[in-house]
């Protein structure tokens, strides 16, 4: 409507006729006429890229991974160091799969990034148009995935669905191919994650022997941490269910707004964090509260956020206050402490598959396979 009425000001602005001597019924008369005659610049509609994308009609799950698939490994986001890859390696050979990589395009380094813009998004995009691969997973997250999101091919990668795993900066890309294709990602351990039984054992449950209903338990191994934000607790108590989105705060925070942001009304909305102080912690939530979305969900999962906690000196709300800050008056079920983040003990989450929170427990469960 601004637009509109400016680019009418200016038609008008270009006859001899001088507006302050112009009675107000003329001045209409003219600007409405005039603005009849122009192209109808402000009316047409935005580029496609430019609308945010509703959640997929249609799901489009994976096939499984099997003991011997052949994984390809890529890093979207941040370089890796050469002895955290090799750690990829290990890790994910001892699960069982044969790897396929590019060492001179996954090693790349551009600064704070893996490589160029389009070294990355055509890593992505190869691994999806082979064939011969089954799955796809991102040796570790950093920053950068948001920046290939419009260079990927969507069409392409929507024809060969593969299970493709991260979590961390990967978040965008998980959500940026689910809102685009329909298809699960998992928001799971990087390769060069810490593979924990319990890591382990939930990954290869979710990817490889799925089961019709399958229960996330909490890591008993994080209640003898003596770190206080490894604690649950509930914030709101409840029982929640709807379709997993979700990730990083940082992340999900930095997509309000573009194509990829996410749509989170009725769904289960799960949220992590590291290395952030209380109040910007408080900042981005708050962020998600004024969009609409998160106040509209049908619950919220919060994971362990580490290094988030106030300084002892610091003028501050502790990181347990802010959050019962901002969440408390929702009405709707809230639990922290859950046992995903940038944590050893770290269950994965199907992007898209609807699943159940129940806050005594502190545990999601999963009502649908999430692979075929």
């Amino acid at each position: 409507m601004i637009n509109y009425f400016l680019i009418t000001i200016f038609a008008v602005s270009k006859t001899n006729t001088t507006i302050k001597n112009m009675k107000r019924r003329d001045f209409y008369k003219i600007a409405i006429g005039t603005a009849a005659s122009l192209p109808l610049m402000a009316m047409t509609p935005p580029p496609k890229d430019a609308i945010c994308k509703k959640f997929p009609r249609k799901i489009i799950k994976p096939s499984r991974l099997k003991i011997g698939a052949t994984i390809g490994l890529i890093a979207p986001s941040s370089p890796i160091p050469l002895n955290r890859f090799q750690q990829t390696i290990k890790n994910l050979e001892g699960m069982g799969f044969q790897l396929v990589y590019n060492e001179k395009n996954v090693l790349a380094t551009k600064g704070y990034l893996a490589g160029s813009d389009e070294l990355r998004a055509a890593e992505v995009n190869r691994m999806f148009a082979d064939k011969n691969i089954d799955g796809i997973w991102c040796v570790r997250g950093g920053y950068g995935s948001a920046r290939i999101l419009p260079m990927l091919d969507y069409k392409m990668i929507k024809k060969n669905p593969q299970v493709i795993i991260g979590y961390s900066d990967v978040t965008a890309l998980l959500h940026g191919i689910f809102l685009k294709t329909g298809l699960v990602g998992f928001h799971g351990p990087v390769g060069a994650s810490t593979f924990t039984d319990y890591t382990t054992r939930h990954v290869t449950s979710l990817l490889m022997s799925p089961k019709k209903e399958y229960e996330i338990d909490y890591a008993k191994e994080n209640l003898g941490e003596d770190d206080p934000i490894f604690k649950p607790y509930a914030i709101s108590k409840g029982i929640a269910k709807g379709k997993i989105v979700g990730g990083n705060l940082t992340l999900v925070s930095s997509l309000m707004g573009t194509p990829y942001e996410l749509e989170m009304k009725d769904k289960l909305v799960f949220l992590e964090d590291i290395g952030e102080k209380p109040y910007r912690i408080d900042r981005m939530i708050t962020q998600l509260l004024l969009a609409g979305g998160l106040k509209e969900a049908a619950g919220i999962v919060l994971g362990v956020f580490s290094d988030c906690e106030a300084k002892p000196n610091d003028t501050s709300l502790s990181l347990k206050e802010t959050m019962m800050d901002r969440f408390k008056n929702l009405g709707i079920p809230v639990v922290y402490g859950l046992s995903f983040g940038h944590i050893s003990n770290n269950f994965t989450f199907p992007i898209g598959i609807e699943a159940t929170m129940n806050t005594e427990n502190f545990s999601i469960t999963l009502n649908e396979r999430a692979v075929k």
